[in-house]
């Protein structure tokens, strides 16, 4: 004689839930997948902006006294080297476009020295 082993049908009610519970876990590793795609893409982006400089121009007479980036004339060696605020033959770097329409005491900045 063979013994037969009778497993028990599920209902219907256990087969909805368990429908939930398989397309509750197939909603969560999909959104886990789209989270780690979007981290990788702004991690490739800020790598690859922290590469470029902003394009930028050089600003003669907007820079405080020992705050300019290079040249500020006779008797300076280079960068910090200014000896008054907005000396006109120091300059800084700027945002490119920029420069122009800074306005300082003794007027705007220049893109060449004075």
């Amino acid at each position: 004689m063979v013994a037969r082993l009778t497993v028990p049908l599920c209902t219907s009610m256990e087969i909805h839930i368990m429908n939930i519970a398989t397309k509750t876990l197939a909603a969560l590793a999909l959104s886990a997948m789209a989270t780690g795609a979007m981290a990788a893409d702004m991690k490739a982006d800020m790598k690859g902006d922290m590469g470029k400089k902003a394009a930028q121009e050089k600003c003669f007479g907007v820079s405080l006294a020992g705050k300019n980036d290079c040249a500020a004339g006779p008797g300076t060696t280079c960068a910090g080297t200014s000896k008054t605020d907005f000396q006109a033959n120091a300059w800084r770097y700027v945002a490119a476009g920029t420069c122009t329409t800074m306005t300082t005491p003794n007027g705007m900045g220049m893109l060449k020295a004075m």
